[in-house]
């Protein structure tokens, strides 16, 4: 036992001999009254005391009379900065109620508001359907952390006052008289510098703010007034009256302005959803995809912006996808599979905004929609509303979905060749097996020769010039591009070789730099199989490659059709109009041993070289793009892609519809 009290002694000597109480007792539990707790952790209500926590105030203020607005009480609000760092907002609404409180007998309604955390009419459905304050906590938080506030209202025709400082009133209710011809709320405050030190509202962020309310709700005029002395040379007006009859739609119209779009209009809307007979909710939404794929994606519910998305914008993601997706199984477009919500949003200009019952927020600040509910909701409206935009406007339609394929599929290449730079980051570049490649390590000079199956590539590796000529078989006809997906695409071994032995990449990345050969050359069969193969090719590099056809590195080969001799000597025909004027001119008739060859691979090497491979004896056509000046360019341009994708894509009546309009200038055909 004397231990024992010689510790408790020595402990307690210790707590003596440093000053310090480690106790933990009823004295140490503070109870904060009124408004109290939000002056002491104003992050938890604002978000922190920095300069976008201070414009929240003015945010607070502003939804509550947009909260009238929406109810259909209010269609004129004000929002005017003035000198001194103060906020006016005005509604022409209702009028906060001014009798007394049931439950604080000596206060009124307005004061209980103003000085009490989770008070207001917002618990109640029947004064607010849909609001954007909710916890009863937004006029009263500005009010804890202004050290100036007054509150004037409008209502049955008489006119009220009260002052406020750090959430104390300073006033009594003061009845101003008769004022007949007004009604509303007005709220004029100044942030309380004990909080938020020197800082000063912006006048820009202010009136973005104000413009942005307005067209989330297009009953509604939001006038925007700032003081001269405030501006600063300044590019926002002085003065200036917000109101978008068309809502979103108007607005994402006035953000793009004259950039060029994918598509000529937006698409755009409003619907309500109807449960047991009840409102559910109600989605408007605009969206367009500019050119420049310089876009934004903004939320809102309940005229509250969630910059942080939330259940709402998932639901906008989803139903951008869905409905483009079953278009393309609509068109039979089979490449629509690969497309994901990032391919139709990403670089897209959209907004979406929601009006719910009791929705619920993350934080406070309502910077995220978490109702479970908001997702269905938006992705049911807009995404029949979507398929039925689309279905409406085929052309658009359509547009949009090659747009979006053609992101995807960039998407793709990237991570195709961030994985190849993994593999070859620390293994050396693996050539295609059947590649028989050029001595010379440079590009300068050097060609490679794409030519169809073992066969030919046998004939083509014995005729070559080993230093300065590649030669790369291909099996059979090349994948249509035009017409593959891009897992296909991905997947097709011959494909994936011809890449690899280029090593200059596909698409946006593509890089003329890494091109391991100066020409490229096609040398397929001269008759209608060999045409069809070299039509798949120069498909290809067209749609994957473009700049190595624009930087003239493209060629077709010409090797001939027949082998005339008589006597000593031999000429080679590439057609049947060359050889009857080889028969004609030449030879003048008689007998002539005619050899008509059956493909690359039936020629001897000594005839493919001096033919069609020798540098100084061959022929050689370059592929090139049309080009004009740029008044023309880009109609040449779709002219081009339009002809490839009709000779070459999925629809086959497009190609009937050719062959029916230029079958009269068919000659010589070999069937």
């Amino acid at each position: 036992m004397a231990k024992n009290g010689d510790l408790f002694e020595r402990s307690g000597g210790k707590r003596a001999a440093t000053g310090k109480d480690s106790s933990y007792t009823a004295r140490d539990i503070e109870v904060l009254e009124g408004l109290e707790p939000v002056r002491k952790r104003p992050g938890m209500y604002i978000g922190g005391t920095d300069e976008r926590a201070m414009h929240h105030l003015a945010a607070e203020v502003l939804d509550n009379a947009m909260d009238e607005a929406v109810a259909g009480h209010a269609d004129t609000i004000h929002l005017e900065l003035l000198p001194g760092n103060k906020v006016l907002i005005r509604d022409n609404g209702r009028g906060m109620p001014v009798d007394p409180h049931p439950k604080f007998k000596n206060k009124s309604a307005l004061e209980v508001i103003l000085t009490t955390l989770h008070s207001g009419g917002k618990f109640n459905s029947k004064v607010y359907a849909t609001s954007g304050g909710l916890h009863g906590v937004g006029v009263s938080v500005v009010n804890a952390l202004s050290d100036e506030v007054t509150v004037e209202v409008a209502r049955d025709r008489q006119s009220w006052t009260q002052s406020f400082s750090r959430g104390k009133p300073t006033s009594k209710l003061k009845a101003n008289g008769a004022a007949p011809n007004r009604r509303g709320t007005t709220v004029t405050f100044h942030p309380d510098p004990e909080i938020f030190g020197k800082q000063a509202f912006v006048p820009e962020r202010l009136y973005r703010m104000a413009r942005s309310k307005s067209y989330l709700f297009r009953g509604v005029e939001i006038r925007w007034k700032c003081d001269k002395s405030l501006l600063k040379g300044g590019t926002i007006p002085e003065e200036e009256s917000f109101h978008f009859a068309g809502g979103l739609k108007d607005y994402l119209v006035s953000e793009i302005g004259e950039r060029p779009t994918v598509v000529p209009q937006p698409f755009a809307g409003e619907a309500k959803s109807e449960t047991n007979g009840t409102a559910g909710g109600k989605v408007e939404w605009a969206v367009w995809w500019p050119n420049d794929e310089e876009g934004f994606v903004r939320s809102y519910c309940n005229t509250v912006p969630t910059s942080d998305g939330g259940t709402h914008e998932s639901g906008f993601r989803s139903a951008l996808v869905r409905g483009l997706k079953r278009y393309a199984e609509l068109t039979g477009n089979r490449k629509g599979s690969v497309i994901t919500a990032d391919d139709v949003i990403d670089g897209s200009a959209g907004l979406v905004s929601i009006f719910i019952e009791q929705p619920q927020f993350q934080g406070q600040t309502k910077e995220k929609l978490v109702s479970v509910e908001a997702t269905k909701l938006v992705e049911t409206i807009v995404g029949d509303n979507f398929e039925h935009w689309l279905t409406g406007d085929k052309e658009a339609g359509n547009v949009l979905l090659e747009h979006v394929i053609a992101k995807a599929e960039e998407r793709l290449r990237r991570k195709q060749d961030r994985e190849q730079q993994r593999k070859t980051a620390t293994r050396k570049l693996r050539l295609p097996g059947k590649l028989a490649d050029c001595s010379n390590t440079a590009a300068e000079g050097t060609e490679i020769f794409l030519v169809e199956g073992d066969s030919a590539g046998g004939s083509a590796k014995a005729a070559r010039n080993r230093e300065t000529q590649a030669i790369l078989p291909l099996r059979g006809k090349i994948l249509n591009v035009a017409s593959a997906s891009a897992d296909k695409l991905r997947e097709n071994q011959e494909v994936q070789d011809l890449i690899q032995a280029l090593g200059c990449g596909t698409g946006a990345h593509y890089n003329d730099d890494r091109l391991r050969y100066e020409r490229v050359i096609i040398m397929t069969d001269a008759d209608v199989d060999g045409a069809h193969i070299a039509s798949l090719l120069m498909t290809f590099f067209y749609r994957e490659m473009p700049k190595l056809i624009e930087n003239g590195h493209l060629f077709l080969a010409q090797p001939p059709l027949y082998r005339l001799s008589k006597g000593g000597r031999t000429e080679y025909a590439r057609d049947e109009a060359h050889k009857d004027e080889l028969v004609r001119d030449v030879f003048g008739g008689g007998k002539i041993d005619i050899t008509r060859f059956k493909g690359l691979g039936e020629m001897q090497s000594v005839h493919l070289r001096e033919t069609t491979m020798d540098v100084n004896k061959r022929v050689l056509l370059k592929v090139d793009v049309p080009t004009s000046s740029d008044a023309d360019e880009r109609r040449l341009e779709m002219q081009t892609r339009t002809l490839v994708e009709d000779l070459m894509g999925r629809k086959p009546e497009k190609r009937f519809a050719f062959i029916q309009e230029n079958a009269k200038f068919a000659r010589d055909l070999d069937v």
